[in-house]
């Protein structure tokens, strides 16, 4: 069954890495925005991404992307896809705008390339280092221009493979601002992370991969959510931790929570991450309580 605004749809897919299966049985449908593929190395995320953006053909099941099937229909999949991998594709020899020029003419702009290849310098902030080589460029430009070279040419759907590793945090923000920013151009991105903190900030959907299959789905907040409420930690003059108290987070119920407490304590509101939620999944998907193995 297809659904009509589905970016992504896998049904029952399979992969396999020599003998060994990567993920077996895989379903889901992910409509438009920013979702992120969370999960351990080695749980099946570049798989996926190489499967759906027909870089590799799945062993079993059927996968959709845009409405188009992944192995059939592979030339409408790709002229609506822009595929971004970990690490940066552009020429260190040339320029910013070379680079961008050089991709929009081999995409075909002819001669819109120059005024699309400033158009996406100045959506990137990459404007004032236009002029100058590449490898005089810091890392997160550099990977900065590389999604914009993906870009030449306007598409509804942008895959990235961990796009901020190795960034510095201005550098990751700023490219943050940048993916939330093609929303407005109504362009939806798939992307891998191993940052989970990013997942939270980014995303409008999660899909945690575990153990062959999807171990969780949902907005970060659902995720975070499910780990359990917000929670009351009050601290003695020294600084440790004498109570946890369940809270719903409003001013009232805190009110009343710090009424009980004495004279010389402070609090702090401590709300579930999507750290604890992606380790209290994956460690049920094991067997394991909560914790059980960090405590080991």
């Amino acid at each position: 069954m297809a659904y009509a605004d589905a970016i992504v749809e896998c049904i029952d897919l399979a992969a396999r890495f020599g003998p060994e299966p990567v993920f077996t049985g895989l379903t889901l449908v992910a409509q438009p925005g920013i979702v992120a593929l969370l999960g351990p190395n080695g749980a099946g995320k570049t798989t996926l991404l190489r499967i759906l953006t027909t870089l590799r053909r799945p062993d079993a099941g059927a996968a959709r992307v845009l409405g188009f099937d992944v192995v059939r229909q592979q030339r409408e999949v790709r002229r609506n896809i822009a595929v971004v991998g970990q690490f940066p594709a552009v020429d260190n020899v040339l320029t910013g705008r070379e680079n961008l020029v050089m991709t929009a003419r081999l995409a075909g702009l002819g001669r819109r390339s120059r005024g699309r290849a400033d158009a996406l310098l100045d959506q990137f902030g990459l404007t004032d280092a236009a002029g100058r080589a590449v490898n005089g460029w810091s890392g997160g430009m550099r990977r900065r221009l590389d999604i914009a070279a993906a870009l030449v040419r306007l598409v509804p759907l942008l895959f990235l493979d961990e796009p901020t590793t190795g960034m510095d945090p201005e550098s990751r923000r700023r490219l943050w601002d940048d993916l939330r920013g093609l929303a407005g151009d109504d362009v939806s991105v798939v992307l891998t992370t191993q940052y989970l903190y990013e997942a939270e900030r980014l995303a409008d959907r999660v899909l945690l991969l575990f153990d062959g299959g999807i171990a969780a789905d949902g907005s970060p907040d659902q995720l975070r959510r499910a780990v359990g409420d917000a929670r009351v930690e009050a601290r003695d003059s020294s600084g440790a931790v004498i109570a946890e108290i369940p809270t719903d987070g409003s001013a009232s119920d805190v009110r009343r929570i710090t009424d009980q407490l004495g004279a010389g304590v402070t609090i702090d509101i401590r709300r579930p991450t999507l750290d604890d939620a992606y380790l209290s999944l994956t460690a049920t998907r094991r067997g394991e309580r909560p914790g059980e193995r960090a405590q080991a």
